[in-house]
């Protein structure tokens, strides 16, 4: 049985030799949901990282319309990202719960990647199911699926040529590795002890939708969750608070 499969299997630590990390997903608090923690982490040590958002989260509140909505959201990304310190958030104004998998996503965030020219690359569980228990949505699993895509293309001069011819945007072949946030098959994972008082105030920072999705106290919520699957990750960490990954090397 390997690593990926086996539960019982204790994760790698996640690499440090990189400075530079692009985070792309699908809506305002997947990260914060996912891996905020690590995150807080790696900025402290000095590492850069930049978010890129496929939507403003618009239809994700029932009782606000859509243009109601998606300035709302991007504020509160905006505050939440500044919690663990990153100041670069770029939104690509894909359609909230209707994202196509298709070459226009993969264009867009190859073009991001050869904009900010990381070595790590994250983005959320691409697969059809959390855990084989729970259906994933379309959002994560084309935002997910582009995203291991547009990590090749961003080196292919050939894939996208009016990225350069338009853009200005040269290749980029210094992506390696596409870390998965969320996977139910992580292999690698970081200690999320230095981030994770931040990574509590960084969901809470997504009140407005928090508030709609239950009735416990908002903070209440964000550190049950977020302490819980720490701990529960930890267990395969040699016992410390993690947040975990599934690592493709490229």
């Amino acid at each position: 049985m390997t690593e990926a499969t086996d539960p019982s299997a204790q994760l790698e630590p996640m690499p440090e030799d990189w400075r530079r990390a692009l985070a792309v997903v699908a809506h305002p608090d997947d990260l914060e949901y996912g891996c905020a923690a690590a995150i807080a982490g790696w900025v402290d040590g000095g590492r850069e990282v930049a978010y890129l958002l496929a939507t403003r989260g618009e239809a994700g509140i029932d009782t606000l319309s859509p243009a109601e909505c998606a300035p709302l959201r991007e504020r509160e990304q905006r505050a939440s990202a500044a919690v663990v310190g990153v100041s670069t958030v770029e939104f690509l104004d894909h359609r909230d719960g209707a994202i196509e998998y298709g070459t226009a996503l993969r264009r867009d965030i190859a073009a991001a990647i050869r904009r900010h020219r990381p070595e790590l690359v994250i983005t959320l569980n691409h697969r059809d199911t959390w855990g084989g228990t729970h259906w994933n949505t379309p959002d994560h699993r084309a935002v997910g699926r582009a995203t291991l895509d547009a990590a090749a293309d961003a080196g292919n001069r050939w894939i996208f040529p009016e990225l350069v011819e338009e853009q200005g945007l040269e290749p980029w072949n210094g992506v390696r590795w596409v870390a998965v946030a969320g996977s139910t098959s992580p292999t690698h994972a970081v200690d999320a002890t230095p981030g994770l008082e931040r990574s509590v105030e960084s969901l809470l920072a997504h009140r407005t939708y928090i508030e709609v999705l239950t009735d416990e106290d908002p903070e209440a919520y964000c550190r049950a969750f977020l302490l819980g699957n720490a701990e529960e990750s930890g267990r395969r960490f040699g016992g410390r608070p993690a947040v975990t990954f599934e690592l493709f090397p490229r």
